[in-house]
C-alpha cells in the first residue's frame, strides 16, 4: 500500500477561487482572464510557499482550457485535466528551475525551443521558477524574446527575490507582489482541512502550528502533516505540538513571568535551570519570553484583544494572559520586553547563553539598576499596584478626615483655643456637655455632691459656670477647667498620623508582603520577623517592632536584619522607615495585634478615678454650685 501524498501537494489549488490570503493577486488576474486582456510576461514574487507556481499553473490551464477566455479552468476538457492536481502535466506547458538551469546556454537553448508552435494547446506557456537565479548573460539572452515574443508564447517568471531580476526583463512583464497568509485565515483553512482529514486537532495547539509555518501555506501544511504523522488517538494536542516543534511549555514561560511580577529571583533562576536541566535551547526559550512578553504589552493596552483576536491564542490561555497582565504595569513590561528583546540579539552567536538568559532575568528584577527613567517608571508602576490593592489611594483625601475628626474635641479642650471658646459658652453647653462630657464628670460629681441620679441629675449645676453674673467671673472659672479636663486627651494618639501616606492599621495590613520580601533577601531576617515579633507602634518615620525576649531582638539588630527589612519596606510599601526594635513580652509571635480602637471611657470602670481625684483640687465645677457666695472661687486664684 503505497504512502499518501503529503498534504502541500494534496491540496494544492487548482483554480484562483481555492487560493487563500492573496485576492489583491487573483481578483485582477480573473479578471485579465476573463476580458481576454492577458500580457505575454508576468512576474509573481513574494515569499516562499505563499502560492506563486501553483498560480502559474492556474493562469497556465486557464489559457490552454478549450472554454478561454474564462477566469478559472473549466476542469473537463484535456488541457485541464493534464494540469490538474496529480496529472501527468502537459508537453506545452514547461517548468524550468533555475536554479539549476540558469546560465547562457540553458537561455540559448530555451530561445531556439521557444518559436516552434504549440503541439496541441493555444500557447507554450513558460513557467520559470527561482527566476533570480538566472545569470545576468542568461537573462541577456532573454530579453529580445520575452520583449517581443511570437503570438504563441507565455512567460511567467517565480521568484522570491524580485529586486535581482535584471530590471530590463522586470520592466517588460506584470508584476503581481504575493504576500504571506494571515494567521487567523490560515488557522480556519487548517481546521476545514483537519475536519476533511477526520483528525482531531486540539485548538491550543493550532496557534503553534500557524506559528511554525510563519504564514507559508506549504510550510504550514508540512508542520501539519509531521504532526498527523505522529498524532495518536487523541489526535493532534498541545503537549504534541510544544514537543515536536520544540517551543517552551506554557508552564515554564507562566512561573518565569508570576516571578517576575513579585520580583521572585528564585523563581526565576529556577526556571533557567530547568530550562537547561531539560535540554532546551536557551535562544529559544528567549525567544519564546519575549513573544510572551508581547503578549502581556498588548493585553494591557486591550484587555480584551484574546477575545477580538488581536492576539492568536486559545480561550484558556488568553485568560491566563489577562491574569499576567493584571500584575504590572504598562511601563515595566515595556521595560522587560525591551531588556529580553535586547539580551536575545546579544545571544545570537554567544558562546554562554545560559549565562547571557540569567544576566536577562537579573535586569528584569532589578529595576534600579537600568537607565533611571525606565527604573523609575518600573518602581512606579509597582507602587501604584501596591496602592490599589491595599487601598492606599484613598488615605490621601481621607487625611482632611483628621481634622474633621478634631471637631468635637472641644469637649476636651485640647484642640480649641480658650478665646475660641469663650464665645460659643453661652450657646453650645446646653447640648453638648450631656453627650461629649458625661463619661468624664460622672465619675467626679458623686464623690463632689454625694447625690447623683444615674440619669445625670449632677448636671444642672454645668450651666452655672457657663453664664456667671459677673463677668471676671469667666477667666477664673476657665482657668482651672483645663487641668481639670486635662486627662481626657490621653486616648487622642489612636487616630496615628499617617506616615508616608499610611496609617498604623494600613501598615499592619501590609505587614505580611513585607515580611514575604525580606524572606528574598535574606531567610534568617524572614525567620525572625515571622517568629520573635510583631508591629507595636507607628511614630512618624519610625516602625516600632516589639521582640519577645531580649536576645531575639539582639539577634534581630546585631545580624543587620533591620537594614533588612527597611528596603523591603521600600520595595514593597515606597516608605523609608527608621526601624526601633523594643523588647515587648507581650508580643505573640506570627500573629499580628488587632489596630488600636478608640478609647471610650465606660461607666463601670469609672470609680478609680474618683479615688485619685480626691487629694487634687476640687475641679472648677466642683466650686460652680455655690453661686451664692462667688467671693471664695476668685480667692483661691490669688493664693
Amino acid at each position: 500500500m503505497e504512502s499518501p501524498l503529503a498534504l502541500y501537494r494534496r491540496y494544492r489549488p487548482e483554480t484562483f477561487a481555492d487560493v487563500i490570503g492573496q485576492d489583491h493577486v487573483t481578483a485582477p488576474l480573473r479578471a485579465a482572464l476573463a476580458n481576454n486582456r492577458v500580457n505575454h510576461a508576468y512576474l509573481f514574487s513574494g515569499p516562499r510557499g505563499c502560492g506563486k507556481t501553483t498560480s502559474a499553473r492556474i493562469l497556465a490551464r486557464a489559457l490552454n482550457c478549450e472554454a478561454a477566455p474564462v477566469a478559472d479552468p473549466c476542469g473537463e476538457c484535456d488541457s485541464c485535466r493534464d494540469l490538474a492536481r496529480g496529472g501527468p502535466g502537459s508537453i506545452d506547458v514547461i517548468e524550468i528551475d533555475a536554479a539549476s538551469h540558469g546560465g547562457v546556454d540553458d537561455a540559448r537553448d530555451l530561445r531556439e525551443k521557444a518559436f516552434f508552435a504549440p503541439v496541441k494547446s493555444r500557447y507554450k506557456v513558460y513557467i520559470i521558477d527561482e527566476a533570480h537565479m538566472v545569470t545576468t548573460q542568461g537573462f541577456n539572452a532573454l530579453l529580445k524574446l520575452v520583449e517581443e515574443p511570437p503570438p504563441h508564447l507565455r512567460f511567467i517568471f517565480a521568484t522570491t527575490e524580485p529586486d535581482k531580476v535584471l530590471p530590463t526583463i522586470r520592466s517588460r512583464t506584470h508584476h503581481y507582489p504575493f504576500r504571506l497568509i494571515p494567521p487567523r485565515l490560515l488557522s480556519g483553512y487548517l481546521a476545514d482541512l483537519c475536519e476533511r482529514e477526520g483528525v482531531t486537532l486540539e485548538p491550543a495547539a493550532l496557534p503553534l502550528i500557524v506559528r511554525a509555518g510563519g504564514g507559508s501555506a506549504r510550510d504550514t501544511l508540512s508542520v501539519l502533516d509531521q504532526l498527523l504523522g505522529g498524532a495518536g488517538d487523541d489526535g493532534v494536542t498541545h503537549a504534541l505540538a510544544t514537543g515536536l516543534l520544540g517551543y517552551t511549555p506554557d508552564s515554564l514561560l507562566d512561573d518565569v513571568v508570576d516571578a517576575f511580577a513579585v520580583s521572585d529571583g528564585a523563581a526565576a533562576f529556577g526556571v533557567v535551570d530547568r530550562v537547561i536541566e531539560t535540554g532546551q535551547d536557551p535562544r529559544r526559550f528567549t525567544e519564546d519570553l519575549l513573544r510572551r512578553l508581547r503578549d502581556l504589552v498588548i493585553v494591557a493596552a486591550v484587555p480584551d484583544a484574546p477575545a477580538t483576536g488581536l492576539i492568536d491564542v486559545s480561550h484558556e490561555q488568553g485568560e491566563r494572559l489577562v491574569a499576567q497582565a493584571a500584575r504590572f504595569g504598562a511601563a515595566e513590561l515595556s521595560r522587560a520586553a525591551d531588556i529580553v528583546a535586547n539580551g536575545l540579539t546579544e545571544m545570537r552567536g554567544a558562546t554562554a547563553p545560559r549565562l547571557l538568559l540569567e544576566l536577562i532575568c537579573a535586569r528584569v528584577l532589578l529595576p534600579s539598576a537600568d537607565h533611571p527613567a525606565d527604573g523609575v517608571a518600573a518602581r512606579l508602576d509597582r507602587l501604584e499596584k501596591r496602592v490599589s490593592i491595599t487601598g492606599g489611594a484613598p488615605s490621601a483625601p481621607a487625611a482632611p478626615a483628621t481634622p474633621a475628626q478634631a471637631a468635637p474635641t472641644p469637649a476636651h479642650p485640647v484642640r480649641p483655643v480658650p478665646e475660641a471658646a469663650a464665645p460659643a459658652a453661652p450657646a453650645a453647653p446646653a447640648p453638648e456637655p450631656p453627650a461629649a462630657q458625661a463619661p468624664s464628670t460622672a465619675p467626679a460629681e458623686p464623690d463632689a455632691a454625694g447625690t447623683t441620679d444615674a440619669g445625670g441629675s449632677g448636671w444642672p449645676a454645668t450651666p452655672a459656670p457657663v453664664t456667671p453674673s459677673a463677668p471676671e467671673a469667666t477667666p477664673a472659672a476657665q482657668a482651672p477647667a483645663a487641668p481639670a479636663q486635662s486627662p481626657a486627651p490621653a486616648p487622642a494618639p489612636e487616630p496615628a498620623p499617617p506616615a508616608g501616606g499610611l496609617t498604623l492599621v494600613e501598615v499592619r495590613r501590609l505587614w505580611p508582603d513585607v515580611v514575604e520580601a525580606t524572606k528574598l533577601r535574606r531567610r534568617l531576617a524572614w525567620m525572625h520577623l515571622t517568629q520573635n515579633c510583631q508591629v507595636v507602634g507607628l511614630e512618624g518615620q519610625t516602625l516600632v517592632l516589639g521582640f519577645s525576649n531580649s536576645g531575639a531582638r539582639d539577634s534581630f539588630v546585631n545580624a543587620g536584619c533591620d537594614e533588612i527589612l527597611r528596603q523591603a519596606a521600600i520595595d514593597v510599601v515606597g516608605v523609608d522607615w527608621r526601624i526601633d526594635a523594643i523588647v515587648d513580652p507581650g508580643a505573640s509571635p506570627g500573629e499580628t495585634p488587632p489596630p488600636p480602637r478608640p478609647a471610650s471611657p465606660e461607666p463601670a470602670a469609672a470609680p478609680a478615678p474618683p479615688a485619685d481625684r480626691e487629694a487634687e483640687p476640687p475641679p472648677a465645677w466642683a466650686d460652680a454650685p455655690a453661686d451664692d457666695a462667688p467671693a471664695a472661687p476668685p480667692a483661691a486664684p490669688p493664693s
